[in-house]
């Protein structure tokens, strides 16, 4: 049947050739032939042909029109534009996407290219001519701004046989998004080296609290301005227990920061979920995704990812906002950079706050011998980012910067030394020395769970009249904060079963306005009970070794307003019989 045979075109100049050549075929094919001064190309578009019969002479100039219908095909597929400008200023052609931009970008790119040829023209010896040596490079990249968006545009000359350029020919883009990508990463490049800079002597000036709130304000100031994230906050992974802990919280309410969360994949909402996988989550809608647990009061999307150190993943940086779909990957992909950054800093200032005492141990072994994991990690992100804009050298410059203070960094952290955990100068006499201070009729409650540390304080106070308690653990204390009354609580900042800052919360809870001393080894705070509690109220922080001498003047400083506010109330014949609060 001749419905069932393929279909081939004849092509010639001799009709009657042509036919018989049909003739002769139509036994195998359904041979159609090309009516004489139609156009073929026109017809093969038309038809559903499986070859086509023509003699050489004939065929040539097909061939040629079938090229150059699939190069405009091509062009006017293509995403950027392309346009050819004449020597006059005039757009002698464009392709569809050229066609797109508004007339203020044509007019730019007509501008653009009556100056690229001027400069073509002018180095006419350096061109080739046509037919000639086209290696080497004559293209010339312009940029240009319309409105609020940024164009990019490569023009490159169309020679004639004299080597003169006789018009241009254009490739225009769109290239706002690029550019604000590379002040994206110019940004993050700025705020990195600022979290990086904890200057060492700039440092020794500031008091223990101040250091480490120092690093906290430009966290939140760079969350805020940099990544516009007004609402977010920041765990800690507490390796003892796998939980995560928060350190810095930005406009979340309490109850929301107050919400147990361990880093485990399921149970423990998108933030265990994140510290367990170490694989960031962006959730859309809140009231849609079963891990959301609770966090901003409107809160309708989310974004979460982790901070890697070492490899390994030492916490998450949670920001939440009050739009569904607030969040793109642009925003996960800086986020993790960022949060790169965060960990960092995070990790250098626990050891750098420390410059007056010696670390040797577990924690300097590790971070000396994992330094270069970060490093790595910076630099596998931002070659990500240099894959999509290698052709843009500044941003490519502004990404290698991220690591140019790292190493001035291992430097430091390598010179850190370890410490002795005691308390020094315990044999004090308590008669002579430290102004003869006594803490007669008040009860002390002492935590800590090295035993040499939290008797020796026991001693030391008892020596000077004090009635002390000694826990051994943060559950302790606090349960005895629940059930008795103090003067004055010493608790140590990284205990089992609670933290410092949990410990400072449930005196505050039980006893408000208790005060409260936080101490820790060699100033680490890994939680930053510090800052968090310095904020609060907190009466004052001792960093371990320290003398008793110091021990003794900061429960002195601790407990004077109270005892003051005492015998003041004791004193005044209208208070006599009111309760007195010494002991809250």
């Amino acid at each position: 049947m001749s419905e069932d045979k393929p279909k081939l075109l004849v092509l010639g100049r001799d009709e009657g050739a042509s036919r018989a050549a049909a003739d002769k075929l139509a036994a195998f094919y359904q041979a159609e032939v090309a009516e004489p001064g139609a156009d073929p190309m026109r017809q093969l578009r038309t038809g559903e042909y499986r070859a086509v019969l023509a003699e050489v002479g004939d065929f040539l100039p097909l061939e040629r029109g079938l090229v150059h219908e699939l190069a405009a095909v091509v062009l006017h597929t293509i995403g950027e534009g392309v346009c050819i400008v004449d020597a006059e200023g005039r757009m002698a052609w464009s392709n569809r996407q050229m066609r797109r931009f508004q007339q203020p970008v044509h007019d730019q790119a007509r501008r653009i290219c009556g100056q690229a040829l001027q400069i073509f023209n002018a180095q006419t010896g350096a061109l080739p001519a046509a037919g000639g040596d086209t290696h080497r490079s004559r293209s010339k990249k312009f940029a240009f701004q319309v409105a609020e968006r940024y164009f990019e545009m490569i023009c490159s000359p169309v020679l004639d046989d004299q080597g003169q350029a006789a018009q241009v020919v254009a490739v225009v883009w769109d290239a706002t998004s690029g550019k604000r990508l590379q002040s994206k990463i110019d940004a993050i490049d700025s705020a990195g080296r600022e979290l990086a800079k904890l200057d060492k002597d700039q440092l020794v000036e500031l008091a223990p609290a101040e250091r480490l709130r120092l690093l906290q304000d430009k966290i939140i100031r760079y969350s805020r301005d940099l990544m516009h994230f007004d609402h977010f906050n920041i765990r800690v992974l507490d390796r003892r227990n796998n939980k995560l802990e928060v350190v810095i919280a930005q406009g979340l309410p309490a109850e929301a920061l107050e919400i147990d969360l361990y880093a485990q994949p399921e149970g423990n909402g998108i933030s265990g979920f994140v510290g367990a996988t170490g694989r960031s989550y962006i959730c859309h809608d809140t009231e849609k995704d079963p891990r959301y647990v609770l966090g901003l009061e409107h809160c309708k999307s989310s974004l979460t990812v982790p901070l890697n150190l070492f490899d390994e993943v030492v916490g998450v940086y949670n920001i939440e906002s009050e739009s569904v779909g607030a969040f793109t990957e642009d925003d996960r992909q800086f986020a993790e950079i960022f949060g790169r950054y965060v960990a960092l800093a995070l990790s250098i200032l626990d050891l750098l706050v420390v410059e007056r005492c010696n670390i040797r141990g577990q924690i300097t072994d590790n971070v000396v011998q994992s330094l270069t994991n970060p490093l790595e990690n910076i630099a596998q992100r931002a070659g990500a980012l240099l894959d999509r804009h290698q052709n843009d050298p500044a941003s490519a410059e502004s990404i290698r910067a991220l690591l140019a203070d790292v190493d001035d960094m291992r430097a430091k952290m390598e010179s850190v030394e370890a410490g002795p955990q005691a308390v020094l100068g315990a044999d004090l006499d308590p008669e002579t020395e430290t102004n003869g201070l006594r803490f007669d009729g008040l009860h002390i409650l002492v935590a800590d769970d090295e035993p040499a540390v939290r008797d020796t304080i026991e001693k030391v106070l008892a020596q000077r009249g004090a009635k002390v308690d000694v826990c051994k653990d943060g559950y302790e204390a606090c349960a005895l904060l629940e059930h008795q009354r103090f003067d004055l609580v010493v608790s140590d900042i990284r205990m089992p079963f609670r933290t410092g800052y949990e410990i400072f919360s449930a005196a505050q809870r039980y006893h408000p306005g208790l005060p409260v001393l936080l101490m820790t080894g060699f100033g680490y705070d890994p939680h930053h009970s510090i800052v968090r509690a310095s904020q609060e109220g907190l009466a004052g922080v001792m960093f371990k070794p320290f003398q008793a001498e110091q021990l003794i003047e900061e429960c002195d400083k601790a407990v004077r307003p109270h005892a003051e506010a005492k015998d003041d109330a004791s004193k005044d014949p209208d208070t006599a019989d009111t309760p007195s609060n010494g002991k809250a």
